[in-house]
């Protein structure tokens, strides 16, 4: 099978994320799109974690349920330890050998990848789709692809999408103000939200 890889914090998960899945799901033809919740990202401080791991995952179950091609993956979704996705990659790679792996990044994560610990350990695991912001960014993006295709035997795929100025952190912030979300994310993690007052 040829699985796209969504890794994320999804607190909560939001239209852009489902749309980027959608959009990569038809365009290189893959069979599912994985979404994983990342219980415990290196690159965010615990207080900045707003949200529990218990209501995230839950948020991505309602959000993905009207999808059989979206599946949840509770592989990163360890609170106490760090998760990385070079390891990720290279467990699925194992655990999963008959499978193409297609790892589903944003146009800033193509930019700063060589920060990433231990990133080499991807580029042999999974052909990376890299999503454009939009076409102002095609000429910069090919050069970045070219580079790191030349100097790590990389490969990776542009892969077109909507640009979407919806970010989790604005959703958070209309949520605390008593404002609605509806339309940033689907009405059944809108509700939710709302019910369990989420970042108020």
């Amino acid at each position: 099978m040829k699985i796209g890889i969504m890794g994320g914090t999804f607190d909560p998960i939001h239209i852009g994320h489902l749309l980027l899945g959608e959009f990569a799901f038809e365009e290189f033809n893959l069979d599912e799109i994985w979404f994983l919740p990342n219980g415990n990202p290196p690159h965010k401080d615990a207080e900045e974690m707003d949200t529990s791991l218990k209501h995230r995952i839950e948020m991505v179950k309602l959000a993905i349920s009207g999808s059989p091609h979206f599946k949840l993956s509770l592989h990163e979704a360890k609170e106490g330890i760090h998760s990385y996705t070079y390891q990720t990659m290279l467990d699925f790679h194992k655990m999963y050998p008959g499978n193409q792996f297609y790892f589903i990044l944003g146009a800033d994560s193509l930019f700063a990848i060589e920060k990433w610990k231990y990133f080499k350990g991807m580029f042999t695991t999974c052909t990376i789709l890299a999503a454009m912001r939009d076409d102002k960014d095609v000429g910069d993006m090919k050069k970045q692809i070219s580079y790191l295709k030349k100097k790590y035997n990389a490969d990776i795929e542009l892969l077109r999408a909507p640009l979407l100025e919806i970010s989790s952190t604005t959703i958070r912030k209309r949520a605390a103000m008593g404002l609605t979300v509806h339309y940033m994310v689907p009405d059944t993690v809108a509700d939710y939200i709302k019910e369990h007052h989420l970042y108020t």
